[in-house]
């Protein structure tokens, strides 16, 4: 049998090369394999996504799980003690982001797989089921309006500058709600987005005396790439070099999208 007809592809895409696996190692494998993608679509380190996926592996029954992961691809090897070998390689460049609230979900379901592992079948329903939730929205404008509000009185805005940062907050909040699943793009989708509301200021600045400058920097707060430019420099510390590199250069574009975006509006509007 020729290497070619080795190779099969799952429902998600992955690529397996099953040629000595049995099929419930094949399914359970993919099942974590998702959740490995899910984590990483999510914002997830990844040396927190190979343990847990080597955590799993083991819990299933695995003698040992060779897991490789950086942002853009997700490969494991596992191997059970009777010999058999399931391989499977996981592009997961599918849009990614930072969501505490399904990362807190995935990691609460890892653990509970550790402890009492449960068939495939379940494990499949709880990955649709997390897959398909996401945190209360009215909570996340609410955040994203006190955030963007206080900021730009912080950064030297008065009362007036704080209540229209909220009300563009709410426009940024709507954008990320019905625009970033379209726009799978970061890069783009942050440059259109910054773009966008830099106008809307420009035009209200207009029509009533309000700081532009303060509220765009109460605003910028909601896009800035913080916590992806932190974590590309801890990758690099604890030696994921390759994974830090990616995120760094993403995380710098992601920031200069942002600066376009609001500069070319300003351009307009003035």
């Amino acid at each position: 049998m020729g290497m070619a007809e080795n190779i099969r592809h799952d429902e998600q895409g992955s690529r397996l090369d099953a040629s000595t696996g049995n099929p419930e190692d094949v399914k359970n494998l993919s099942l974590f394999m998702e959740i490995g993608a899910m984590m990483i679509r999510n914002g997830s380190e990844v040396k927190r996504v190979e343990d847990t996926l080597m955590r799993m592996g083991a819990a299933y029954g695995a003698a040992r799980m060779d897991v490789f992961a950086i942002t853009s691809t997700l490969v494991c090897t596992m191997n059970m003690p009777g010999g058999d070998v399931c391989s499977m390689t996981r592009g997961t460049r599918d849009g990614t982001k930072t969501d505490f609230w399904k990362l807190e979900r995935i990691n609460a379901l890892s653990r509970e797989y550790c402890r009492t592992p449960f068939g495939a079948e379940e494990l499949k329903a709880r990955i649709d089921e997390i897959e398909s939730s996401s945190a209360d929205r009215l909570r996340v404008c609410v955040g994203s309006v006190l955030a963007a509000g206080t900021l730009a009185v912080f950064f030297g805005g008065n009362i007036a500058d704080g209540l229209a940062a909220a009300v563009f907050a709410v426009g940024i909040w709507l954008m990320q709600v019905y625009f970033a699943p379209i726009c799978k793009n970061n890069i783009l989708f942050n440059f259109l987005c910054s773009f966008a509301i830099g106008v809307l200021i420009g035009l209200t600045g207009r029509v009533i005396p309000i700081h532009e400058d303060k509220v765009m920097i109460g605003d910028i707060m909601l896009l800035i790439p913080g916590l992806a430019l932190t974590n590309a420099v801890k990758d690099m510390f604890v030696g994921d070099t390759i994974t830090g590199s990616l995120r760094l250069v993403e995380s710098v574009l992601w920031a200069a999208a942002i600066a376009c975006g609001f500069a070319l509006a300003v351009f307009i509007t003035k």
